[in-house]
C-alpha cells in the first residue's frame, strides 16, 4: 500500500505553501490560506465523486449543558441554509444532483459527505459550500427535529448492551460522562434553542478546524482549483478552537468497581469490564500494540478464545480498543453462560492476570493479527465509498501522519511494546465492570455474590 509518496507543489497559487504530509500516492494535500485542509483522494474506478467536511467537534467538546448538541448540529446541517432557506428546497436540490448524503456525530469528529455523479462536483461543492457556512436555525426545523434526534436515543435505551455502556461509562468517566456520550442527554437535547446551536457554530465551524477531502473520479489540480474558488473566502476564526475552549483531560479511575443493573429487556446476562487505554497524543505506539493485542484475543485459537468461548464460559467475548486523541477506552464485552457466570467471573479476572506471560501468544498469532489489521486497513483505504470517512477519522482523532503510517507502525509492533501496553493500561489498573440481568435471572443466579473485584488485575 505504501510506495513511493508523490507530492503535488505549487499547483493553485493562492494556497499557503506548508510541509508536507506524508500520504499515499493517489492523495494530495493543500492547506488554504483560510487554514482549511485539503486532501484530493483520486480514485478513477467508479464514475463518482464524494465530498466530506470534517470537523473537529463532537461529544468531547461538550459539558454537561451541551451534551448531544452536536448531534443536533448535525442533523440541522441538513435543514435550510442561504440558498436552500428550507428543507424541501434542500431535499429537491439533493434529488436533482443524484445525491447519496449523509453525516455522523462521534467522540471527536463531526462529518458530512455527498456522494455524487463527477460531472457534478462543482455544484456538489457549492451545496457543501452553503449547508456548512451559512446555515439557518428555524425555531420551527428545531420543534421538528429534536424529536427525531431524541428519537434515535429512546430506540438505542431499548438495548440492554446499550443500557450496560451506559451504565459503565458513568461510572469510567465520572462528571466527564458527557465528553464521551455523543448521543446527548434527553433533557438538553429536548430545550435546545437556534441560539445554542449559534454557539457551536461559532467556537468550532471555521475552516481551520475543518478538513475538505474530495474524493473518486476527479483530476486533483481542478480539485483544488475549485476547493479554492467556492471555500476560499471562508474566514478563519483568528484562533485555535482547541486552545481557547481547551479539552480537559480525563480524570483517571479512581479504583476499580463493579455494579449490577436489574432491566425488563436483558433477555440473558451481558458484562462489561472497562479500563483507560492510550491516545495518540501521548502514546502513538500503545495505540498500535492496543490494536494488535485486541486482534490476537480474537483469533479462535486464542488462550482468551479457549479458555472462556471453547470452555463454555460465554457465547461471546471481545476485547476491543478505540483510537482516540482523547484517552481511547480498552473494553471487554461478554454474553456470559448463565448456568456458569462465577466460573466465568473468575476466569476473566485469571486470563488478564497472564495478559504479559511470554507464552500468553505464539509469534505466528503475532503475525496473524497484524496481517488481519493490514488488510483490512487497505480494504478500507481502496474502497471509494469509505476512503473519505477513513481519512477523516484519523484526522479528527491522530493525525494524517497517523493514518499513513499506521501500516508500517503496526506492523513494526514488538512483544515487548505489547507487554509495556498490557502493565500501564490494563494489569493492576483500576476498571470498572459491569452486568445488565432481568429481575428474575437475577434473584436465581446472586451475582452480587462473585460479580465483585476478586483480586486486583
Amino acid at each position: 500500500m505504501r510506495k513511493n509518496w508523490l507530492m503535488l507543489s505549487c499547483l493553485v497559487i493562492g494556497i499557503t505553501a506548508t510541509a508536507q504530509h506524508r500520504l499515499p500516492d493517489n492523495y494530495f494535500w493543500k492547506k488554504l490560506d483560510n487554514g482549511l485542509e485539503v486532501v484530493v483522494i483520486e480514485n478513477h474506478k467508479v464514475p463518482l465523486a464524494t465530498i466530506e467536511i470534517a470537523v473537529k467537534n463532537g461529544a468531547y467538546t461538550e459539558g454537561p449543558e451541551y451534551s448531544g448538541l452536536s448531534h443536533l448540529f448535525e442533523h440541522m446541517f441538513f435543514k435550510a441554509n442561504k440558498d436552500y432557506p428550507d428543507q424541501e428546497k434542500f431535499i429537491r436540490r439533493t434529488k436533482e444532483l443524484g445525491m447519496i448524503w449523509n453525516g455522523t456525530t462521534g467522540d471527536e469528529r463531526v462529518n458530512y459527505y455527498f456522494t455524487f455523479d463527477k460531472d457534478s462536483l462543482d455544484a456538489g461543492m457549492k451545496f457543501m459550500n452553503a449547508a456548512i457556512r451559512f446555515p439557518i436555525y428555524r425555531t420551527e426545523d428545531m420543534q421538528k427535529e429534536r424529536p427525531v434526534v431524541d428519537g434515535e436515543f429512546q430506540r438505542a435505551e431499548s438495548d440492554a448492551g446499550f443500557q450496560l455502556w451506559m451504565e459503565v461509562n458513568k461510572k469510567v468517566w465520572g462528571d466527564q460522562f458527557t465528553r464521551k456520550n455523543a448521543i446527548g442527554d434527553h433533557d438538553v437535547i429536548n430545550s435546545a434553542t437556534p441560539e445554542k446551536m449559534m454557539i457551536i457554530k461559532d467556537k468550532y465551524y471555521f475552516p481551520n478546524n475543518s478538513l475538505l477531502v474530495i474524493c473518486g473520479d476527479v483530476n486533483p489540480k481542478e480539485a483544488f482549483e475549485k476547493a479554492e474558488d467556492i471555500f476560499g473566502d471562508w474566514q478563519s476564526s483568528g484562533f485555535d478552537p482547541h486552545v481557547k475552549y481547551p479539552i480537559p483531560e480525563f480524570k483517571p479511575i479512581a479504583q476499580t468497581e463493579y455494579v449490577i443493573k436489574e432491566s425488563s429487556i436483558a433477555e440473558t446476562p451481558q458484562v462489561m469490564y472497562t479500563w483507560h487505554g492510550p491516545d495518540t497524543r501521548n502514546d502513538s505506539i500503545g495505540t498500535l500494540a492496543a490494536d494488535v493485542f485486541s486482534t490476537i484475543l480474537g483469533l479462535n485459537s486464542s488462550k482468551w478464545q479457549q479458555a472462556l468461548v471453547d470452555k463454555g464460559l460465554a457465547s461471546y467475548i471481545n476485547l476491543g480498543y478505540q483510537t482516540l486523541k482523547y484517552t481511547g477506552p480498552v473494553s471487554v464485552f461478554a454474553i456470559p453462560n448463565p448456568a456458569k457466570m462465577k466460573e466465568f467471573s473468575a476466569e476473566v479476572v485469571n486470563q488478564v492476570n497472564h495478559f504479559a506471560d511470554d507464552d500468553y501468544f505464539t509469534d505466528e498469532q503475532l503475525q496473524t493479527a497484524k496481517d488481519i489489521l493490514r488488510r483490512n486497513h487497505i480494504r478500507n483505504t481502496e474502497k471509494p465509498s469509505s476512503q473519505a470517512s477513513t481519512l477523516t477519522y484519523w484526522w479528527c482523532s491522530a493525525s494524517l501522519d497517523y493514518f499513513n503510517d499506521y501500516i508500517p507502525g503496526m506492523m513494526n509492533v514488538t512483544r515487548d511494546d505489547i507487554r509495556q501496553y498490557l502493565k500501564r493500561y490494563i494489569i493492576n489498573k483500576p476498571y470498572v465492570a459491569g452486568m445488565i440481568i432481568n429481575e428474575v435471572m437475577n434473584k436465581q443466579l446472586k451475582p452480587a455474590e462473585y460479580f465483585t473485584k476478586l483480586k486486583s488485575f
